[in-house]
């Protein structure tokens, strides 16, 4: 809707987490950096913890943008199935066809496919997002993974993602063998004060914007501390920011704009732009007043014309 206002190719604060905007800050950057590492030189478990929201999911298409086919990767989303559901799309993933019926069976297929993949050259990985919700024994089933292995080198690389309740359930007494076994743990925090002015002139630039400036450095303040430095929060804000500067044709967001959509994202109240655009749509009573007036004037005048000329040609007594 604002695009070519603001001279723009994509939306620049779109929820989707498409790697192309990845911001690297410092600690994204070093996350990156070890994800990669761990996975090329097969380090076997990886844990990757984040606050809600600091960009885990965007930095994870980034890495797997950065693999290539000798790196199969199953993706787990759904973190609430449970073990026997997750082997069963964990292998479906992979393209594993198994006849198998029973747990034991699967697994296997899966030794199989995975012995096949080293001959070939190749790593698979597996990647379970929003880990913290896994089960105990969930987790200790995934630990038993990484027991494929040759003597050489692992069979699998495992990359667990999530919050960070997840790096306290791993300190659970029950997982002890797991936590032993975590070669790289990698964390993001939410962006600083700098790293968030960046961040927003970061996603504008990849979207086309010429002018990074579209946002005032108070607007970019308030913005930095109501979201405390959370990219989600801030390309939600960002983006209902732009919308009103598109409504009322104003080339810079600045504070005001900023604390109107603060105030329709907690109270959810309609925000003014979408109120100045309905007013500008909605007739007010006294444009529907007279409206209604004029239309009766029309008909009488009509009626009158219709009784002039009937009485002209003698239709009436």
């Amino acid at each position: 809707m604002y695009l070519e206002f603001y001279g723009l190719r994509d939306a620049p604060f779109s929820p989707t987490p498409d790697p192309k905007f990845l911001f690297q800050s410092s600690r994204h950057r070093e996350a990156l950096a070890q994800l990669v590492y761990g996975v090329r030189e097969r380090k076997g478990f990886i844990v990757l913890t984040g606050e809600i929201g600091t960009g885990k999911t965007t930095l994870l298409r980034t890495l797997l943008e950065r693999l290539d086919d000798e790196h199969p990767v199953a993706y787990v989303h759904n973190s609430s199935l449970p073990w026997e559901g997750m082997l069963e799309y964990i292998l479906h993933d992979w393209g594993v066809k198994t006849i198998g019926t029973s747990q034991a069976q699967r697994l296997v297929d899966l030794n199989e496919f995975l012995i096949d993949q080293h001959r070939l050259g190749r790593s698979p990985v597996l990647v379970i997002d929003e880990a913290q919700n896994l089960s105990i024994e969930s987790l200790e089933a995934v630990r038993l993974l990484s027991n494929f292995e040759t003597t050489q080198a692992k069979l699998l690389q495992i990359l667990l993602v999530g919050q960070p309740e997840l790096r306290d359930k791993l300190n659970a007494f029950e997982l002890r063998q797991l936590k032993q076994r975590i070669a790289l743990r990698c964390h993001i925090s939410p962006l600083g004060p700098e790293e968030a002015r960046q961040y927003i002139r970061h996603r504008l630039r990849v979207a086309g914007a010429t002018d990074a400036g579209i946002f005032t450095d108070g607007a970019v303040q308030r913005i930095t501390e109501y979201s405390r430095g959370i990219p989600r929060v801030m390309n939600t804000l960002c983006d209902h920011c732009l919308i009103s500067g598109y409504a009322d044709s104003k080339r810079r967001i600045d504070v005001r704009m900023v604390e109107d959509a603060i105030e329709y994202l907690e109270d959810g109240e309609q925000p003014r732009w979408k109120r100045r655009a309905q007013a500008r749509l909605t007739p007010s009573p006294g444009w529907v007043w007279a409206a209604r007036s004029g239309v009766a004037a029309l008909v009488i005048a009509l009626l009158a014309m219709m009784v002039f000329a009937a009485n002209s040609v003698g239709w009436l007594p």
